[in-house]
C-alpha cells in the first residue's frame, strides 16, 4: 500500500496527534489545516456523527485538494436519552471543564447502575475524485459522579471504561489510542483505505 497525505479536517492539536499515531503507523502522513494553510469552518448541521464528519471531510477536501480525514465524536447517555450526543462540543457554553460539569449536574438523580454510556466516533475521508469512506468505532463506559485524571480532553474525566478500571482521562496515551472510540473508527478506516488504494 503507497504512503498518502492526508489533510485532517480540524486544528486541534490532540486529535492530529491521536490521527497521527494511528494513520502514521500505516505509513500515512496527517496535516492540520493550519498547515496545509487552509480555512475550512462549515456548519455541522447533520443529526448524525456520520453526516456531521462528511460535512467536515467534504470542506476540507475542496479547500485543500488533497484526501480530507474528519472526525465527528460524542457522549452518548443511556439515562439522557441518547444525549448530549451529535451536540457533546455544544452541550453548554464555556470549556470542556463546564460541559462537564454541566451533564453531571444533569445527571446527579440517575442512580450508578442506570448511569451507562458510550462514546461514538465517525471516521469520513473525501478523496478529490468524490470517493467516500465512512466508519464507525464505540466504546462502552459509565459516567462517574466526579472527575478522574488529568490526561485526555472533553468528558474523558468521567467516562470510565470498566474493562480498564480507569477514566479515559487516567488512561496512558497509547493504551487510550489502542482502545478509544476513535482508535476502532480510525483502524477500521485504515483496513478500509488499504482496499480503496490498493
Amino acid at each position: 500500500m503507497s504512503a498518502m497525505r492526508f489533510i485532517l479536517a480540524s486544528n486541534n492539536p490532540k486529535k492530529l496527534k491521536e490521527l497521527r499515531a494511528i494513520l502514521g503507523a500505516q505509513g500515512h502522513e496527517v496535516a492540520s489545516l493550519k498547515e496545509c494553510g487552509v480555512q475550512s469552518d462549515p456548519e455541522e448541521t447533520g443529526e448524525t456523527f456520520e453526516q456531521n464528519a462528511l460535512i467536515k471531510a467534504r470542506s476540507a477536501c475542496r479547500a485543500a485538494g488533497l484526501p480530507a480525514v474528519a472526525d465527528d465524536s460524542g457522549l452518548m447517555v443511556d439515562a439522557l436519552d441518547g444525549a448530549p450526543g451529535v451536540r457533546s462540543a455544544r452541550y453548554c457554553p464555556g470549556s470542556d471543564a463546564d460541559r462537564v460539569a454541566f451533564l453531571l449536574k444533569n445527571m446527579e438523580s440517575v442512580p450508578d447502575e442506570k448511569r451507562t454510556a458510550r462514546f461514538v466516533s465517525a471516521v469520513a475521508c473525501v478523496f478529490p475524485d468524490g470517493r467516500e469512506l465512512v466508519t464507525r468505532g464505540e466504546c462502552e463506559g459509565v459516567i462517574l459522579r466526579q472527575t478522574r485524571g488529568e490526561g485526555g480532553f472533553g468528558y474523558d474525566p468521567v467516562f470510565f471504561a470498566p474493562r480498564e478500571g480507569m477514566t479515559f482521562a487516567e488512561l496512558p496515551a497509547d493504551r487510550k489510542n489502542a482502545i478509544s472510540h476513535r482508535a476502532q473508527a480510525l483502524f477500521a478506516f485504515a483496513e478500509r483505505l488499504k482496499e480503496e488504494i490498493r
